[in-house]
Formats: C-alpha cells, sequence, structure tokens
C-alpha cells in the first residue's frame, strides 16, 4: 500500500498555519503517497477542505491517525495525541522535543521518527526547507506593522499645510532573516531606517535594504552565522553606547536571538527610561524571554510613558503566506524519502542525519 501522509489540524491557541496546502498536497499525490488532511486543518489560513480534496487528498476528522505513516505539523501535537499515534511513525514540524519533558517522553514511548525542522542544518542545501527563515520573514514584516499601528506618529515624511512632518526614527535590532525583513518594512514604510547587530557582515545587508548601520564598536561574529554571546566588557561598552543613541530612537524593533537560548537582553530598563515619551518597543524575541529587560511576553503596556509589545507567534498573523512557505519547506523536507509510494530513508544524507531527533549515533559530520 501506498504510504500514507496525514496533514493534522493544529491545536495550539492562536495557531492559524497549516502544514500543507493544496499545491504541496498535489506533489505529494503525485509522488505516490495517500494524502489525509483533517477536517478545517487549513481553515484559519484560507485553505477550505474541498480545495484539499480537489488536490486528491482523502478528507476526514482524525479518526484514521493511528494509521498514518507520516504526520505532518505546525506545532508540537499535545502529549495525548501523539500516544494516539502509530507506533513507530514519523512526524514532522517544529516540534522543540526537549522544551516540554511530557512531550519527550510521548514521542520516546510511541517510538515515533521525529523530524524537528529547527534542527535542520544551516547549509546551502536546506534553504528550500528551511522553516525557520521563511516563518521569520513573516514575523519580521508584522512586527514592524504592530509599531506602526502604536506609535502616536507618521513613519514617513509629509509635507502638509500644517508644515512638514519629519520622519520617525526606526532601530531594527538584529539583522536575520526577521531583522532584515523588518529593515525593507520599515523603508518601504517611509522611516528613517537603522539596523543594529554585532555581526559586522550584517552592514552590507542592511544597507543594501536602504537601511543605515548603525556600529557600537562592538563584533560578536558566531558560527553558523549566528551571534555568539557577547563578554561582560563587550556588553558593558555596547549598552553605554545603545542608551545614548536611543534617546533619540522613536520605534525600534527586537529581532536578535542566540538558538537553543533564552534572547539576549539588549535594551535595559535604565534605557527605556532614557527614551522619549510615545516611543515604542515590538520585542519579537518575546517567545524566548525578549531582548528587552521589560518585555512581557504577550502583553502591550505603557511603561513610563514608552509602549512596549511582546507579541508572540506573529508568523501566524499572516497564515496565508506564511502557510505557503512553511509548507512547500515541509514539502521538500519529505521529499527526501516519500519516493515513489514509499518510505525510503538514507541516512548518509545529513539534512536526515542531523535533523532527526534523539540524534542518531552514525550521523555523518554536518558539512561546513
Amino acid at each position: 500500500m501506498a504510504v500514507e501522509v496525514r496533514v493534522l489540524k493544529e491545536t495550539a491557541p492562536g495557531e492559524r498555519r497549516v502544514a500543507a496546502t493544496p499545491e504541496t498536497v498535489k506533489k505529494l499525490v503525485a509522488a505516490g503517497a495517500r494524502v489525509v488532511v483533517e477536517r478545517g486543518a487549513g481553515a484559519a489560513a484560507g485553505f477550505i477542505d474541498q480545495a484539499y480534496a480537489d488536490a486528491g487528498a482523502a478528507v476526514d476528522d482524525g479518526e484514521g491517525r493511528a494509521q498514518a505513516d507520516v504526520l505532518l505539523c505546525v506545532q508540537p501535537p499535545p502529549s495525548d495525541a501523539i500516544a494516539g499515534f502509530k507506533a513507530g511513525a514519523t512526524l514532522v514540524g517544529m516540534l522543540q522535543p526537549t522544551a516540554d519533558p511530557a512531550r519527550a517522553d510521548a514521542l520516546q514511548a510511541r517510538g515515533l521518527q521525529s523530524f524537528p525542522l529547527e534542527r535542520l542544518p544551516r547549509t546551502t542545501r536546506a534553504q528550500a526547507m528551511d522553516v525557520l527563515s521563511s516563518q521569520a520573514g513573516m514575523a519580521g514584516y508584522k512586527a514592524v506593522l504592530i509599531a506602526a499601528q502604536l506609535a502616536p506618529r507618521f513613519f514617513p515624511m509629509l509635507t502638509t499645510a500644517a508644515g512638514t512632518i519629519r520622519p520617525s526614527k526606526v532601530l531594527i535590532v538584529g539583522a536575520g532573516v526577521a531583522g532584515l525583513q523588518g529593515v525593507a518594512t520599515a523603508k518601504r514604510l517611509g522611516a528613517q531606517v537603522e539596523g543594529f547587530d554585532v555581526r559586522p557582515e550584517t552592514r552590507e545587508q542592511i544597507e543594501s535594504l536602504g537601511g543605515r548601520f548603525l556600529d557600537l564598536g562592538v563584533s560578536a561574529a558566531g558560527e553558523g552565522g549566528y551571534a555568539r554571546q557577547l563578554t561582560e566588557e563587550e556588553r558593558a561598552l555596547q549598552q553605554q553606547r545603545l542608551a545614548d543613541h536611543l534617546r533619540g530612537i522613536d520605534v525600534v524593533v527586537c529581532t536578535a536571538a542566540v538558538p537553543g537560548r533564552p534572547a539576549p537582553k539588549i535594551i535595559t530598563a535604565a534605557m527605556v527610561a532614557g527614551m522619549k515619551p510615545g516611543s515604542v518597543i515590538v520585542d519579537l524575541a518575546a517567545e524566548t524571554g525578549g531582548n528587552c529587560e521589560l518585555t512581557r511576553p504577550g502583553e502591550t503596556y505603557d511603561a513610563q510613558g514608552v509602549t512596549i509589545a511582546g507579541p508572540l507567534n506573529l508568523a501566524s498573523l499572516g497564515a496565508v503566506h506564511a502557510s505557503e512557505m512553511y509548507a512547500r519547506n515541509v514539502l521538500n523536507f519529505v521529499s527526501l524519502f516519500v519516493k515513489d509510494g514509499a518510505l525510503q530513508f538514507d541516512w548518509n544524507d545529513e539534512l536526515l542525519a542531523k535533523t532527526v531527533w534523539p540524534e542518531r549515533s552514525d550521523a555523518p559530520a554536518q558539512a561546513a
């Protein structure tokens, strides 16, 4: 029988994305898989059940989960749901197995072959499967739109009968995918944009998008394109110079992250106290603790005249395009082992061997 691929309906509060679209379902069917989509799985992202059926999928209410060979999701399923999956099945999604001991135990108890896509090696070949990058792009875009909504001023310069309105000064902290999308979005809205990152190689990327690189004289270039943690001396120098600069900034969008660790604290309470009344901070890093010391994950509040927002799961706000990108990432990954209607795992392929959890002892060395 053909391998059965099931698209799970997301259950996390506020999650509107889906792990497959009619477009990717059609391609999975063409690869010989039998695809089952749970009823309503794509509704919040604008993909109706009939569209999946027209693409060749069966649609059910979830009663056939125990028969699925491969299960696709965005966020990790609850532990009790995992207990109902077929023993030895393959689960693909942003699973974060080590973030919840109960989830890790459930995955191992069922003998599931788990592929947490956040573990995918950051190589050139893996770019088409990189869910972190595709979702960060949407999150960075939405963060700037939230900032524009909260700011009590225009972003662009305007010449009016009542006089000239100066453009807002926007600082994007962190120049990863989310930060660069933030720079581009703020620039399109007409703001005067600066980008800050401790990796000096990001200067060219920020400037290519029309932003100005904020150089505080601190470099923390790390491995794999990520920043390393700063020393205490470097952090003190960075904070002193950043505090002075923030006094003239209208809007700050924070996007800095260190993989597998809490978000680095870059903006202190003292810095916030020194900002102009009416300033806005949108902290995209709120889900891992926030780049701002005063961020409250999931809340927006006034801190002595400065509005601080810590939105969660921003990519879900752009569910249509976020789902389209995520689904293509998942399709490209699943195509590594779903071939001719069967499962064919090549454990010499580092994209499989380095992504599977727990990691296999015979995994090949990761390419540079």
